[in-house]
């Protein structure tokens, strides 16, 4: 750490005590103003928000939305959602975006990340299923709604929610028939909404798609092998690596579509969002080192190499051999710079340690990696503890994350599309003490940071996007974490409430 940067990093910590601690009264950190801001980065970069529709959206059985896997999911296995919540009313993000935009614009954000809901727009997953024109009046609507306040979309087309009707259909990504489906959908929306959005994502982390849907269970639509976990069907040896496969020739099928028929007069860009730690070998060993390389590839290199060259890292192919799917020719062609930038999503760093060898028994993606992730040495943790027990404050991750990136991915403009922090879901604080996340504002402070240090070692980062708007449906942890720069009160008519947090980005992003 510079001497700048250690600089920075105590005068956040003695600001949050100060707010935290004088007479037990919080002094808003709207007040606050940082040695750094906006105008420490370069210009044209883009500070934004993110959400997901699932997350979000509520409203899931009116207007003729079709059922997603995650309907599905939540309604048949509710064990596996840590309060047996749902995403049926979420934020209902779906009646109150004009609300939710006059504070997005309050806090002087330049973009807004959301998803569509595949299975709004297409309730059978498919054009040859009819178009829902009400879901494509209320993206229509929340476009305009965001450019009219001055607010980029930055737009996802898959963020986990595949409809329904196609995993009845065919098993949805464990089928390459998905490729045609996904390409018509993408083509739709591009033509439908591109003359307005000019910021694309194709997938959002598929990576943890393959490995919490196919591996582990936990997330939609929740198979695996019985020796993993409670699925009713699946296979944790092979369909992780099946859907990624079709994921990525989905992805790759999608971007030649817009590039040969919408790019050239839409001015847009498209790219991949993928989600990863940033892994740090445990002891100073050859072993520990190469431990922390295979973690790495098996969670960004499993989809980063083929978007960026064509293929899997060889560590994948040499781990998973004849149960890793091969690209053709034509495919590795196709999937070759398949990106105008890459998304990262990123949260926090584990230790990597080498794992014994499975000997082919009980064969799954994570043993197949030969790492052991941990998030403590010695009895000290990588990073200081928040709400969720995976994710521990280590901003100077990003920055190695995106070191590295430039140095073995030849350097590609980067958009960060998630960076957070979770508090706990605490029914019994009072909402003005709720308000006060010092803690996030740590998070985000510290991550900035790394990132600005990053850029200024020639990192392409294009734009930034916190995750979330606001507190919402996340995922297995249901909504016993919030997310949010903005509080939505659960228990009173879901009434919004701007965190300590977003006043502290508000002055951050004042010049």
């Amino acid at each position: 750490m510079t001497l700048q940067s250690s600089f920075l990093f105590f005068f956040l910590l003695a600001f949050t005590f100060f707010i935290t601690c004088i007479n037990g009264t919080a002094i808003p950190s709207h007040h606050f103003r940082l040695p750094f801001n906006r105008s420490s980065f370069p210009a044209g970069f883009i500070f934004g928000v993110g959400s997901a529709a699932y997350q979000s959206e509520g409203a899931a059985v009116i207007d003729g939305r079709g059922p997603s896997i995650w309907d599905t999911f939540t309604r048949q296995h509710p064990e596996k959602i840590w309060d047996h919540s749902n995403g049926d009313v979420a934020d209902d993000f779906y009646h109150r975006y004009k609300e939710d935009i006059k504070l997005l614009k309050k806090i002087g954000l330049d973009s807004f990340r959301f998803s569509i809901s595949w299975s709004r727009i297409l309730p059978k997953g498919k054009i040859s299923g009819g178009v829902n024109p009400l879901g494509v009046k209320f993206y229509n609507n929340l476009i305009n709604e965001l450019l009219s306040n001055g607010i980029k979309p930055l737009v996802t087309l898959l963020h986990y929610d595949t409809p329904q009707a196609l995993e009845d259909e065919y098993g949805s990504f464990l089928s390459p028939k998905i490729v045609k489906d996904f390409v018509d959908y993408a083509d739709f929306s591009f033509k439908t909404f591109g003359d307005r959005v000019k910021l694309w994502v194709t997938l959002n982390e598929p990576n943890g798609l393959a490995m919490n849907g196919y591996n582990g269970g936990t997330f939609a639509p929740g198979r695996c092998s019985n020796y993993v976990g409670n699925c009713t069907a699946g296979n944790s040896a092979t369909e992780p690596y099946i859907a990624a496969h079709h994921l990525l020739l989905a992805h790759a099928a999608a971007v030649k579509l817009y590039k040969d028929k919408y790019q050239g007069h839409q001015k847009g860009e498209i790219g991949i969002t993928i989600v990863t730690h940033w892994f740090e070998p445990k002891f100073q060993t050859e072993a520990s080192r190469s431990a922390a390389s295979r973690a790495l590839d098996f969670f960004f290199g499993w989809f980063a190499h083929p978007v960026i060259y064509g293929d899997y890292p060889k560590s994948l192919k040499s781990s998973v051999g004849k149960r890793l799917p091969r690209f053709s020719q034509n495919q590795s062609k196709l999937l070759k710079g398949s990106l105008d930038f890459l998304g990262l999503n990123y949260y926090t760093t584990n230790y990597a340690e080498p794992a014994p060898l499975s000997n082919g028994v009980n064969l799954n993606y994570v043993g197949d990696r030969h790492a052991t992730l941990t998030t403590e040495k010695n009895g000290k943790p990588i990073g200081t503890p928040t709400a969720l027990n995976w994710l521990f404050i280590y901003p100077k991750g990003l920055r190695e994350l995106l070191l590295y990136l430039k140095e073995h991915y030849k350097n590609p403009p980067i958009i960060i599309t998630e960076n957070g922090l979770a508090d706990a879901n605490n029914s019994t604080l009072p909402i003005k003490d709720a308000l006060k996340d010092s803690l996030r504002i740590r998070y985000l402070h510290g991550h900035l940071s790394y990132l600005l240090k990053a850029i200024k070692e020639g990192v392409n980062v294009k734009g930034y996007y916190a995750w979330t708007f606001w507190d919402d449906f996340e995922w297995d942890a249901g909504y016993t974490v919030r997310f949010g720069f903005t509080f939505v009160d659960f228990k009173n008519n879901l009434k919004r409430h701007l965190k300590d947090s977003a006043y502290w980005f508000k002055s951050f992003l004042l010049r």
